[in-house]
């Protein structure tokens, strides 16, 4: 009977053994037996959950600092390094960039001079537009990106999509800004010195829609950084260095990334942390 007795509490003298070497109070370890994560990390669990959700919502292209920012928005009120922390131990990280191009010193544009002079943040809606060309690999040849990008918000106003380099690229994305936006006051149009841009079509177009054509030095990047940044983005944040299939799929990629990504979700470091339509609906 006594032997019986033990055997039946053997599991109960073990605990009790352990409680003592552990000095801890049996009360404590039952609590802990039936509850073993703690509040803090219940909640961590949680909110790992919403932050996989956001991350998840960008493609995989926020950091902690935009995760925090969409948490915040959601009514979560757990502090930025508590995003970090959490987003560091599950291995979440935001897609890396791009090197930064080396600053070249070229010869000013004897077509436009540059009146924008890196004058990149204005107080207003199309007072200032800058606009430049990218390529995007398919398998069927080159997909040529034409974009248009109000410096206020940083939203981009025009695009146009095409498979060769004609002029016909980058008028048709400036034809889609004034369609667009109607500007009613003469704006700076700055652009590199390609030859679509040095085009008389492209010069008379743009005095005929009151639009003042400006221009980098020839081969500095910096002095349409903001052109290049957004290229950047999609390429890091979209193409991902990948080869589309043809050059429909890369269209229907890029338009999302532009018309609903972009411009409408992603949060932008310049504009603090919201979209460029969130901008610009908030500065008016």
């Amino acid at each position: 009977m006594k032997y019986q007795f033990v055997l039946e509490h053997q599991h109960e003298f073990s605990i009790v053994a352990m409680c003592r070497v552990l000095r801890i109070a049996r009360a404590g370890f039952y609590f802990w037996l039936h509850k073993p994560l703690s509040d803090r990390a219940i909640e961590d669990k949680r909110l790992l959950n919403v932050i996989r959700s956001s991350y998840s919502a960008s493609g995989g292209v926020y950091g902690a600092r935009r995760v925090f920012l969409d948490l915040r928005e959601t009514g979560e009120t757990c502090g930025k390094n508590r995003v970090e922390r959490i987003m560091r131990i599950n291995h979440i990280k935001a897609v890396r960039g791009y090197k930064a191009p080396r600053t070249i010193h070229g010869r000013p544009s004897i077509i436009a001079p540059n009146h924008l002079q890196r004058e990149f943040t204005v107080d207003r809606p199309d007072k200032a537009w800058v606009t430049d060309i990218t390529y995007i690999r398919t398998w069927q040849g080159w997909l040529y990106l034409a974009v248009v990008v109000d410096l206020f918000a940083r939203k981009v106003v025009g695009w146009s999509m095409k498979p060769t380099l004609h002029r016909d690229i980058v008028m048709d994305a400036l034809l889609m800004a004034v369609w667009r936006r109607r500007p009613k006051q003469t704006l700076l149009v700055h652009s590199d010195q390609g030859s679509q841009y040095s085009s008389d079509d492209w010069l008379r177009f743009c005095k005929s829609h009151s639009l003042e054509p400006s221009m980098s030095r020839r081969g500095n990047c910096w002095d349409n950084a903001v052109a290049e940044s957004f290229f950047s983005s999609l390429k890091k944040e979209r193409i991902k260095k990948r080869i589309y299939k043809t050059r429909e799929m890369a269209k229907r990629d890029i338009f999302d990334y532009i018309e609903v990504f972009y411009n409408r979700q992603r949060r932008h470091s310049h504009l603090g942390g919201v979209s460029p339509e969130a901008f610009e609906k908030a500065s008016f």
